[in-house]
């Protein structure tokens, strides 16, 4: 079942999916970067603040300074780099890491509406370059993210409007849905983390998708419906995802290998 009480179906209703933890597990731009590190673009310090923050996000989701703080580095870092060679490294990291990730009980979901007829859109701050590509892959019709200025085919280190985070979310779904004449109050939404509440708001159908402990509760208020599809262990962990967790730990791994010849090569062993 896609709701508990199924709106008419047609080219006028669409599905609007949150990305991280809701479709994937983690912070997909996360493990861009870890792809992005291991071809050269960021320095040993770099990956080892993404992954402090990507930690934290898990324990304790989502935190708006430290996503800007992120954001900012990740902006300068990657001015004057190839868009081209960006969406290569994004191809990899889907195929090695993100297809791994995904949660089959949102893929299902997510199935169901195509199957019904319905617009799918993934709606996420993550850089347009993973979600265009996710939505590529999992056959949906398109994605609203986060757009990385450039200019000439290489990046400018500045964004085009805001991050597709919070309020700037329900605003891109309402500039959508007049744009492509869809009827939001037979529409469907689903997020994991209260920023998410704009988004889940803007629809007659939201839901909310291994929710954090704010969402859980304002869904729980306002009558939302809720899925769980995280496993036990990590409910019970409050949401600690431990393959997300094992990621970090691999880039960490990464960091130290990469220290390690370093210093091999500084003393000639």
């Amino acid at each position: 079942m896609i709701a508990e009480h199924a709106p008419a179906t047609g080219s006028t209703v669409a599905a609007f999916f949150d990305v991280d933890n809701t479709i994937i597990r983690g912070a997909s731009a996360f493990h861009l970067g870890v792809g992005l590190y291991r071809r050269g673009f960021f320095r040993t310090t770099d990956i080892v603040r993404f992954g402090f923050h990507q930690a934290h996000y898990l324990m304790f989701g989502e935190n708006k300074a430290q996503i800007a703080e992120v954001r900012d580095r990740a902006l300068s870092i990657m001015q004057g780099r190839s868009v081209a060679e960006v969406l290569t490294v994004a191809e990899d990291v889907y195929d090695e890491v993100l297809a791994l990730r995904i949660f089959p009980g949102t893929q299902r979901l997510l199935e169901q509406h195509l199957r019904a007829g319905h617009q799918v859109w993934l709606v996420t701050a993550t850089p347009t370059e993973i979600g265009d590509l996710i939505a590529r892959r999992l056959g949906a019709t398109g994605a609203l993210g986060t757009i990385a200025e450039h200019t000439d085919g290489f990046y400018t280190g500045r964004l085009v409007g805001d991050m597709m985070h919070g309020q700037a979310k329900a605003q891109g779904v309402r500039a959508l849905a007049e744009k492509q004449g869809l009827d939001l109050s037979q529409s469907f939404a689903y997020g994991d983390s209260a920023n998410d509440v704009p988004l889940l708001s803007e629809v007659g159908f939201p839901c909310a998708i291994n929710p954090d402990a704010r969402l859980r509760r304002h869904a729980a208020e306002v009558g939302w419906p809720m899925r769980e599809f995280r496993n036990r262990r990590a409910r019970t962990r409050r949401g600690v995802d431990a393959a997300t967790a094992a990621g970090s730990i691999w880039a960490l791994a990464l960091v130290a290998r990469a220290v390690q010849r370093r210093l091999r090569t500084r003393w000639g062993r």
